[in-house]
């Protein structure tokens, strides 16, 4: 029996009609549920977020839209605020019930107690569902009751975690009459214009086909072939589980459901896979548990390092024109396709950091406005990782040298060939030294703009200046 006639689904991260924890209790507790989405206001520019990825999610919400009307439902788009947005609708509709899904940033959680706290005040019930992550917060914990600060013993208890079921996909959704809504948000609704970039197709449908891809294609070959940044060696699926057009319980289900009857490989290549679900959550929970990490290292002993903020030095960085092949083929990727692959992520990052000493936080940022799948957790924990300053990080004085990491990675030099057409008739070894022992690049190509080894040691004796000055063991 339904427990209210009517009520608001306020749709967040999760665009899709399959599998959503809210949409999905709330159809089962009310009559009518009114979908609704709010689009932020700002306009112009944001910290966190640029026109690729606003420009996917406008593709999933017309997505969503035409799902929405397909089962019966009519999607409303507001404007504004989130607590006035839905209180004007809680007036409009006399719906007794807000179903949200929670939010695994610390943004969203704010703002999911003032709608708790206007929902109370009108005498309306106010639901939040777990649904971003197969596990949240307080879940996988240390046996002390405290948050864990290395993967490894995180992903042990996160593995032996029951993993919930998949729910079917909403079939019906009812419309209040005369409700008013906005058109479905375009690039103009924040002031945007294309960036120009190549996205991957938008919305529930698409999503669930990459799944189906990386399942079938991808999973078998995983653990020997990730690493690999050219040509199709992950899912893909990033950008997805970000706006949650496919849910992380039907990710999970379909990648161990492979593994039955699978060769050792496979199941192999499954569970590393895997374990890439399980950081995407060790980080959501240490940004629940320590959000000071998005303005300062998580790791307190680095606080206070000297980084260097070089407008001149950071332009190159993302122009692609350090004249470091790897590096270069990575940041002109990115600026094409909104997309990077994870190998070529750490390469840059830690190159910002450790060759050009250039504040973490610089990259973390341009990262946040140009990624399509651009995740708040992941890319700090990616970013403190590659720096040394963050939970379970790379050791300060592991630092990445990009020449080795192309040949090892690209040895062909077909990744560097895609993006940086410059040297599509270079020789395999002249990408991987410098143009000192290998007689790279003609005048077309930028000589590299630092020397590895000098900025290697630059660094080690930064970090070593900092013990020595603050007293800490690094």
């Amino acid at each position: 029996m339904s427990s209210v006639p009517t009520a608001i689904h306020w749709f967040r991260r999760d665009l899709r009609l399959s599998d959503n924890t809210a949409l999905h209790r709330a159809v089962s507790e009310a009559e009518t549920v009114v979908p609704v989405y709010i689009a932020s206001a700002w306009r112009g520019r944001h910290g966190w977020t640029g026109p690729a990825r606003q420009e996917f999610l406008c593709g999933c919400l017309r997505s969503l839209e035409a799902n929405v009307a397909a089962v019966g439902g009519v999607l409303v788009f507001r404007q504004g605020d989130p607590v006035t947005e839905l209180e004007r609708l809680l007036e409009e509709t006399g719906a007794g019930a807000v179903y949200t899904n929670r939010d695994p940033d610390p943004h969203g959680g704010k703002v999911e107690g003032l709608v708790a706290a206007m929902c109370r005040a009108r005498g309306v019930s106010f639901h939040v569902c777990k649904d971003a992550a197969l596990h949240e917060r307080d879940e996988v914990m240390t046996g002390s009751g405290g948050s864990f600060r290395v993967f490894t013993p995180y992903n042990r208890a996160w593995l032996k975690q029951p993993k919930v079921p998949v729910l079917p996909a909403v079939k019906r959704l009812g419309a209040v009459p005369g409700l008013k809504s906005l058109p479905c948000p375009t690039l103009e609704t924040w002031g945007l214009a294309a960036a120009g970039v190549r996205l991957p197709e938008a919305g529930e449908r698409a999503a669930r086909e990459r799944l189906r891809r990386a399942v079938m294609e991808v999973l078998p070959h995983y653990s020997e072939r990730r690493d690999t940044p050219d040509g199709q060696t992950t899912s893909r699926l990033s950008q997805d589980l970000r706006f949650g057009t496919v849910s992380i319980r039907e990710i999970y289900h379909r990648a161990v459901g492979s593994c039955e009857g699978a060769e050792a490989g496979h199941r192999e290549s499954v569970q590393k896979w895997v374990a890439e679900l399980a950081w995407r959550e060790f980080y959501m929970q240490v940004l629940w548990h320590f959000p000071e990490v998005l303005e300062h290292e998580f790791d307190a002993k680095f606080r206070g390092l000297p980084w260097e903020w070089d407008e001149g030095k950071f332009a190159r960085w993302k122009e692609g024109t350090t004249g470091f092949p790897i590096v270069d083929a990575g940041m002109r990727e990115l600026s094409a396709t909104g997309f990077m692959h994870n190998r070529v992520r750490m390469i840059t990052a830690m190159f910002l950091t450790k060759d050009l000493h250039l504040d973490w936080r610089m990259g973390e940022r341009y990262f946040m406005q140009v990624l399509a799948d651009g995740e708040i957790a992941s890319n700090n924990g990616g970013w403190q990782w590659s720096a040394g300053t963050g939970a379970d990080a790379a050791p300060y004085f592991r630092i990445q040298n990009p020449w080795t990491q192309a040949k090892r990675f690209d040895p062909e030099g077909r990744y560097i060939r895609r993006w940086v057409p410059e040297l599509r008739d270079a020789p395999s070894a002249s990408l991987f030294a410098p143009p000192e022992a290998s007689g790279l690049f003609g005048s077309r190509y930028p000589r590299p703009m630092v020397d590895h080894a000098v900025e290697r040691d630059r660094t080690l004796a930064i970090f070593q200046r900092h013990k020595e000055e603050t007293g800490r063991v690094l």
